[in-house]
């Protein structure tokens, strides 16, 4: 086999249809980038999900004088009620599973919410008095959330019992559905450069026919004449996927690690490591993409 004839061929069809081949290497760039985008949120969702998860704590809400009478028909929460919720709390069957509690009253609540919603018109209206006394729980293992809900949530002078992984829960799937449709876009551009590949292969050989009727003609097998245009795709898609991986891991370095983490500094965010990770996927997901379509264009234009 000629490599000089191969790479001689292969670097004509790439002149000869020098906007398809840019075009594919656009398309594949941002379909994979896509894709990589999607793959380092799935892998952040993850991240998230393990530092907030064990740190997420049970809120067991005491009843306040303007709660509902149905739900808290002895009006506010007394000493009484208060101490009961503790000893529950110390109580041998409920001990065994909580790391720690602690109380917060109506002037901690109220200083936590003023902190919370400090310029936000709404602090300007409320008391200290409005704002639930509140029974804090760290679990031992926050699956085992349910012993505590069920155990606290019949209690007389609690309002709720509040697992905080339910808000995380809410925001996980936001986060889920971003990353899902930013893969159902990345899916549908893979399909349209897997179609521009298959119209440049064949616009190639059809720009070359003469050629590969000669070659046809002194024997050559179809192997030899359909690699220089399978390479072609390959090495087309590869630029893109280069292209797709280096900005997978910019987005990393500069925007997640140089921006968020700096902003962000209580949350533990994907790193350098993370992107290595996905890169090299990148660039075999575009080289088995453009191979395939290659193949399969020359091979239905060799049959025509």
């Amino acid at each position: 086999m000629r490599l000089g004839f191969i790479f001689g061929e292969i670097a004509q069809g790439l002149k000869r249809n020098v906007s398809m081949v840019i075009s594919v290497i656009l398309v594949t760039f941002v379909s994979l980038t896509f894709v990589g985008t999607a793959g380092l949120l799935q892998l952040q969702i993850g991240q998230m999900k393990g530092y907030w998860y064990d740190r997420a704590q049970i809120a067991v809400y005491l009843c306040t004088a303007i709660d509902p009478a149905s739900s808290c028909p002895q009006g506010a929460a007394g000493n009484d009620i208060k101490k009961a919720v503790k000893e529950k709390l110390d109580s041998a069957t409920i001990k065994t599973y909580v790391a720690s509690f602690e109380f917060e009253d109506h002037k901690q609540a109220y200083k936590h919410f003023q902190e919370q919603f400090k310029g936000n018109a709404v602090a300007k209206y409320v008391t200290p008095e409005q704002l639930p006394e509140t029974f804090w729980v760290k679990l031992k293992n926050p699956n085992d959330s349910q012993i505590i809900l069920e155990s606290l949530g019949g209690q007389a002078g609690v309002f709720e019992v509040r697992d905080q992984r339910s808000y995380l829960d809410q925001i996980f799937s936001i986060l889920n559905a971003a990353s899902l449709a930013a893969v159902g876009i990345a899916a549908l551009m893979l399909f349209s450069a897997t179609l521009l590949i298959s119209t440049t292969i064949r616009l190639s050989a059809f720009s070359r026919r003469r050629e590969l009727g000669i070659m046809r003609l002194v024997g050559a097998s179809n192997f030899y004449i359909q690699l220089p245009f399978i390479l072609e795709g390959i090495v087309a898609a590869t630029i893109g996927s280069l292209l797709a991986a280096g900005a997978v891991v910019a987005v990393v370095q500069f925007f997640v690690q140089g921006y968020l983490a700096q902003q962000v500094s209580y949350m533990s965010f994907i790193g350098l490591g993370d992107a290595f990770l996905i890169a090299p996927a990148l660039v075999l997901v575009g080289i088995l993409l453009a191979a395939v379509a290659s193949s399969s264009a020359i091979n239905r234009y060799l049959k025509i």
